[in-house]
């Protein structure tokens, strides 16, 4: 009998290894039929950014062919980059998938954001309009793109992360996610928050993005553009983002990182024009995405933390 159990590592065959993006994609496709099989009424988060380009392979992956078990939600700020809208409606006509857009600027005209002035920022403000569009569809899970390497505050999330009816989180309060068991349950008017990529990385993504051939707005890759620059970081020249007096314009090739608010997102000096270009240099960079890239308050822990505690994504 043993001579049957023991045959030699050739015969009996080996399985092909896997590879950490496989890994990493079989737990996010885990995560989301989970979510499809524990909660009433979710919701996916589609911006028209990477990060949810990718959740939108993760969910083709996990469901296909049927359709998926939850419509597309947007927060539109009314300050996001043209090119990324278009992308955002044009991938959820390819998919043919709900896609609900709700805008902060329809917050604004209800009065339940206001801002001190005209010109600043939006970005802050998405926290209202989600929890005004969770509550109008009662979604009891909302899945999104977060990843625990952007930022520290990230970094305490769990991956089903709990939300009060405020929709507030409180970090002290999180429920123990042993050995892959997730409670969802929640009572009316609260709800969860998921991240399938938490475990993921800036480099994993992209990696992703190159091996599966997902298409991505433009402005992921080098262009040149005008910028100014201030604080460290470079700011694009737009109508909502005017230079100051006194700055010099100066036209660079540049590439984003992240294709947030117009308010509060900057560029990168580069020259990465494929996924490739972008693996290599995303390897080698010692800076954070957010930390590159944001001119609002969010790259300080504190803020990004009383943020979420208030709805923040």
């Amino acid at each position: 009998m043993s001579a049957v159990l023991e045959k030699p590592r050739a015969e009996r065959g080996t399985l092909p290894s896997r590879s950490h993006l496989d890994w990493l994609e079989s737990e996010a496709i885990f995560i989301l039929r989970e979510v499809a099989g524990e909660c009433a009424n979710p919701v996916l988060f589609f911006s028209g950014g990477k990060d949810s380009i990718v959740l939108l392979r993760l969910a083709e992956k996990a469901f296909r062919p049927a359709r998926f078990p939850f419509p597309l939600l947007h927060i539109d700020t009314g300050h996001n980059f043209d090119e990324v809208i278009a992308f955002r409606d044009a991938r959820a006509a390819e998919l043919e998938e709900r896609l609900i857009v709700r805008s902060v600027e329809e917050s604004m005209r209800r009065g339940t954001v206001q801002l001190h002035r005209q010109e600043d920022s939006r970005n802050a403000a998405q926290s209202v309009t989600l929890l005004e569009a969770i509550e109008e569809f009662s979604f009891d899970a909302a899945i999104g793109g977060a990843r625990r390497d952007e930022e520290k505050a990230r970094a305490k999330e769990r991956i089903f992360s709990f939300r009060d009816d405020f929709g507030q989180w409180d970090p002290k309060n999180q429920r123990p996610e042993l050995w892959n068991l997730y409670n969802t349950r929640v009572h009316k008017g609260e709800h969860m928050r998921v991240f399938p990529i938490s475990n993921w990385t800036e480099l994993d993504v992209w990696q992703y993005i190159e091996r599966e051939r997902l298409a991505v707005p433009s402005l992921y890759y080098a262009h040149r553009r005008q910028v100014v620059r201030r604080n460290g970081l470079l700011v694009p020249v737009t109508g909502i983002t005017p230079p100051r007096e006194g700055e010099p314009v100066e036209e660079l090739s540049v590439r984003f990182r992240t294709v947030g608010d117009i308010s509060c997102t900057c560029p990168v000096e580069s020259t990465a024009a494929t996924p490739a270009e972008i693996v290599v240099e995303t390897a080698r960079t010692t800076v954070t995405e957010r930390g590159a890239t944001r001119m609002d308050d969010q790259t300080s822990e504190a803020s990004m933390e009383r943020r979420k505690k208030q709805g923040y994504f």
